[in-house]
């Protein structure tokens, strides 16, 4: 038996819901659990994306529309999931946050809305699915790792460094770490692994024409951009990882990236 079966056999009724629905991170999660054996469930904004029309078609993900931003709409989420595939072991927060308009300005540029706004998508709406989260986990039986559940926050290298005219992202991710840090220290003795994950890059997934591209950065050259799939691989090890070596923060970057 291969190490992955034996895996899938020791998780085999984990459900896994990814708050955030794109064609990077979250697709890459969501096909990688479902081919682990896990039940996924995918929530965004516009559910009815052809990438994620895809994985339900060719994995079995289920969709929700959630806007993470509003509380109502998060607890509603989590209730729903619950009831219909099962009270989730996994979940993933990968949402960016940042409103368009607020890339690229100056604090004396930046506009006060659109940094609140930001603040919402970002750490507020990951407040919002780590509470629900927290709240369903901790009534989960522990599984054979003594676990009830782990909670992974995609983060950005903002996180670690607020750069020049990114006042509003950096304050956003910096409140991410903070939340999730706070979480980890509440929860992991009650069984529930939380980690924080910045990734110090551009994210280039696959295209269709087979190359992997950042709709920014262009076409990845060498691996000089995170490839969401090993990134959903990382997620999936630490939800697997041993209670005893439970890891908080993992900082995420290719080799060739200036730090």
């Amino acid at each position: 038996m291969t190490e992955s079966n034996r895996d899938t056999q020791a998780f085999p009724q984990d459900v896994a819901l990814i708050v955030g629905g794109g064609p990077g991170i979250s697709s890459s999660c969501a096909r990688l659990f479902a081919e682990n054996g896990m039940r996924v469930a995918v929530a965004a904004r516009n559910p009815e994306k052809a990438v994620l029309e895809t994985l339900e078609k060719r994995h079995g993900v289920r969709r929700y529309a959630c806007d993470a931003s509003e509380p109502a709409a998060v607890a509603q989420l989590f209730a729903n999931v619950a009831r219909e595939i099962g009270a989730p072991r996994l979940v993933v927060h990968n949402i960016d946050g940042r409103v368009p308009g607020i890339f690229r300005k100056g604090i004396l540029e930046a506009d006060p809305m659109m940094a609140l706004e930001t603040i919402r998508n970002s750490a507020f709406s990951a407040f919002l699915v780590g509470q629900q989260a927290a709240r369903l986990m901790l009534g989960n039986e522990p599984d054979v790792n003594g676990t009830r559940g782990t909670i992974i926050f995609t983060n950005a290298s903002a996180a670690l460094k607020g750069f020049p005219s990114s006042g509003a992202f950096a304050m956003a991710c910096h409140a991410k770490s903070g939340l999730a840090q706070s979480m980890a220290r509440e929860l992991m003795p009650q069984g529930i692994h939380v980690a924080n994950v910045p990734i110090d890059a551009a994210i280039g997934w696959t295209q269709e024409d087979g190359t992997r591209a950042h709709r920014l950065a262009g076409t990845t050259v060498d691996d000089n951009m995170a490839d969401p799939v090993h990134i959903a691989e990382t997620y999936l090890q630490l939800h697997r990882q041993h209670r005893s070596t439970w890891a908080f923060e993992v900082v995420l970057r290719p080799w060739v990236e200036k730090w």
